[in-house]
């Protein structure tokens, strides 16, 4: 955690007024989603058996969903909560959460699908409780749903409108009390994009802090055309979206990727000139370097080892070597629309892991798959009823 990050306080006057305390209240019959699992309807891409990547129109999951109108938004909501840092057993799913109250700049977006995130486990094992957000926590960054109220000074955003997002701009720094893994969020229109009309709701729900955290990260590289990169862990959620980006977007001449012996035909189709088994290959023997190392593993200190002099290494976890850096990815709503064209066009395409997406009912679970550390792109949750 970098100094700016340790020495912040854990909550601001500012903060406190944004996410009041959760309240308990009466719940009433929530609004039913159903996702017809193998109704995708064109773009599927498939390793053996596993469903991997999905390129498919958004029209069947939209129709699906019902939202409440604004005069009929309930005053409670069922969301997943922990009270106390810990394993998954500290998340319940509570059924009279009080739905978040939204402030001028906020709309409040009727959850559709969310994704789970690292940094989701982590804040909830009080890895980063000295600049957390009060408990109890609804934990969730990435969200996908339906704006149903907007506040007074929202000017870009109506109701009805299909968005995502990353719910809280600093991910570390009192993140959002009321986070995405419940039936309604509170999100400021900055952090705001219309979903990729191509993806339904699951797809996109994975997208926003991976792809804002990967582009990010390219950014702070000064990565541009011509480029050579090599991406460690390249099947996983932030990874996956390195290679897309750097291939697709930003003009690289080479991209390079590691991944599992059963992942490396996903990497290669993502973009990956060079798809390396980290199985069977160590990065260190490698006798070509890099301009850029995005290493998305914990494995600084072997990727400074196979850069080119001048080069730059950005790790995402574990020990930092000099001269890499690390970053803690701010959420941006402008990231999200530079980046639609290139979803729309299918360029760029989200990567959904096979086991997913998991029900709402199913959260605890989704955790522990999460923490085996061996998905493939991103945990999904949906539906959200």
């Amino acid at each position: 955690m970098n100094t700016a990050l340790a020495t912040s306080t854990a909550t601001t006057p500012a903060l406190r007024r944004e996410t009041p305390p959760l309240r308990h209240c009466s719940l009433a019959k929530p609004s039913v989603f159903r996702l017809n699992r193998v109704g995708f309807k064109s773009g599927v891409q498939t390793i053996g058996k596993s469903l991997l990547r999905i390129s498919a129109s958004s029209q069947s999951a939209s129709a699906a969903v019902n939202v409440a109108t604004n005069a009929s938004i309930p005053s409670e909501m069922k969301a997943w909560v922990y009270s106390e840092y810990g394993g998954v057993d500290v998340l319940k799913l509570e059924r009279n959460i009080a739905v978040p109250v939204v402030t001028d700049d906020q709309v409040l977006i009727k959850v559709v699908a969310a994704a789970l995130n690292p940094v989701d486990a982590k804040r909830r094992q009080g890895k980063f409780k000295a600049t957390d957000s009060p408990l109890p926590t609804v934990p969730g960054y990435d969200v996908a749903g339906v704006v149903v109220k907007v506040g007074s000074a929202v000017k870009d955003f109506k109701e009805g409108d299909e968005v995502y997002a990353n719910v809280s701009e600093k991910a570390l720094e009192g993140p959002k009390q009321s986070g995405s893994l419940a039936e309604y969020t509170a999100v400021e229109e900055k952090l705001l994009a219309l979903k990729p009309k191509n993806i339904d709701f699951a797809q996109a729900a994975g997208l926003p802090l991976a792809i804002e955290t990967a582009d990010e990260g390219l950014v702070r590289t000064e990565f541009s055309a011509g480029k050579s990169i090599l991406v460690l862990n390249g099947a996983g959620g932030v990874g996956s979206l390195a290679i897309q980006l750097a291939k697709h977007v930003y003009g690289a001449s080479k991209v390079a990727a590691t991944a599992s012996t059963g992942k490396l035909e996903l990497v290669r189709s993502l973009g990956a000139d060079l798809a390396i088994d980290y199985t069977k290959e160590n990065i260190e023997d490698l006798t070509e370097k890099f301009d850029v190392v995005f290493d998305a593993i914990g494995m600084c200190d072997k990727a400074v080892k196979v850069i080119k002099e001048g080069g730059k290494v950005v790790a995402l976890t574990g020990a930092v070597t000099p001269p890499g850096f690390r970053f803690v990815v701010t959420s941006n709503g402008e990231v999200l629309k530079k980046l639609n064209p290139y979803i729309e066009s299918g360029k760029v395409k989200p990567v959904v892991d096979p086991k997913g997406p998991f029900p709402f009912s199913r959260v605890a679970d989704a955790f522990s798959y999460l923490e085996t550390n061996h998905a493939t792109g991103k945990v999904v949750v949906y539906p959200i009823p």
